[in-house]
């Protein structure tokens, strides 16, 4: 099972997330409010074998699994970090 594939995604940034983490509400928010498309997966509401398979997936963007977990082009930021998000959004926005 593949979460986030780069090649084939119409959206260019895709979230890992729980659906009880404040941190990545307020990333999911900060998107919303800079108008950037994104998909998400909530990992914690995935059956147990989609929630291994979107661990997996994650890991390999960000090792320590911790969340939110963005990948916005090719930039990957791990943390609700506002000046990480925003730049990482605009050069995305730049380069369509």
């Amino acid at each position: 099972m593949i979460f986030y594939d780069p090649q084939k995604a119409k959206e260019l940034v895709f979230v890992f997330a729980l659906s009880t983490c404040n941190h990545c509400r307020e990333a999911k928010k900060l998107l919303t409010k800079l108008k950037v498309s994104y998909r998400q997966v909530e990992v914690d509401l995935l059956t147990p074998m989609e929630k291994e398979a979107a661990l997996a997936e994650m890991s390999r963007y960000n090792p320590a699994q911790s969340f939110p977990t963005l990948i916005i082009g090719s930039r990957v930021v791990v943390g609700n970090l506002p000046d990480d998000i925003q730049q990482a959004s605009i050069r995305l926005k730049k380069s369509q």
